[in-house]
């Protein structure tokens, strides 16, 4: 009964949101997003859009890259509505001033993870030890390239110097393309094991994870939004922002691998 009771609530609170989200709409013209992604939140805002779009009447414009990437086209001048990135990235574009006062928010934590392809033995990662026998033993792996700037690849380019197989990994290693999934290297056979943001690896199909990175070898990002001040709809991305705190909204950001705040 507590879980029917539950889900009835959070039902309402969904049906409240897509009405107030209606009932703004139709006081206002549909307005177009033109919205910067990272790529650590691509298959929550795919997933989302679409519904957004019905409850709102406005449309999503989504461009996906790598966090850095967005972060930099935003401070280069390019015009946006809403940018999403590192908590770090999004600092900077307050200190510069260009975001809105006030409009930053943080949206998720996410974790690094490894993956194997569907079906294949899944290595023990749980200790430091046990993650350096598993990646000396692996034929190919795959990580995001750290001169790309993405989080991820950066930290595990860490923690292989910190396990000291740097050198042995590299010989072993394929990159994705910059903004690419390792987990798409991965699922077409080219390596033997992903590592990248856990919500990045479980959005690919014929994948499946094997684990986080075990204990001071993880590293958690947080990813933040903001709406930058050269935006045309200020007020339609209020109501994605609205959107977005639904429980509806953190349900499927719970199921897309991240950590919502």
């Amino acid at each position: 009964m507590e879980k029917e009771s539950e889900a009835s609530e959070n039902s309402g609170s969904d049906g409240l949101c897509t009405l107030l989200l209606a009932s703004h709409a139709s006081t206002v013209s549909a307005a177009e997003i033109k919205a910067l992604i990272t790529i650590a939140m691509q298959s929550v805002f795919e997933e989302l859009a679409p519904q957004f779009e019905k409850a709102s009447g406005h449309k999503l414009a989504m461009s996906f890259a790598l966090s850095n990437v967005m972060a930099k086209r935003i401070q280069d001048g390019e015009a946006a509505d809403y940018v999403v990135s590192t908590r770090g990235g999004v600092d900077g574009l307050v200190k510069s001033g260009k975001v809105l006062p006030d409009s930053d928010v943080s949206l998720v934590r996410s974790s690094i993870g490894i993956a194997v392809r569907k079906g294949a033995p899944k290595p023990d990662i749980a200790t430091a030890d046990a993650l350096k026998r598993a990646l000396l033993a692996s034929k190919s792996i795959s990580y995001t390239n750290p001169a790309a700037g993405g989080p991820s690849g950066v930290h595990f380019a860490k923690v292989l110097e910190r396990l000291g197989i740097t050198e042995e990994m590299n010989a072993k290693t394929k990159f994705p393309p910059a903004g690419g999934f390792t987990a798409h290297l991965l699922a077409s056979g080219e390596v033997e094991l992903a590592v990248q943001q856990i919500g990045e690896l479980i959005s690919v199909s014929g994948v499946e994870l094997a684990g986080p990175l075990p204990g001071d070898l993880q590293n958690v990002t947080v990813y933040a939004a903001a709406i930058p001040a050269t935006a045309k709809e200020p007020s339609a991305v209020r109501d994605l922002i609205k959107f977005l705190q639904t429980p509806g909204s953190i349900a499927v950001m719970k199921a897309k691998g991240v950590d919502p705040i």
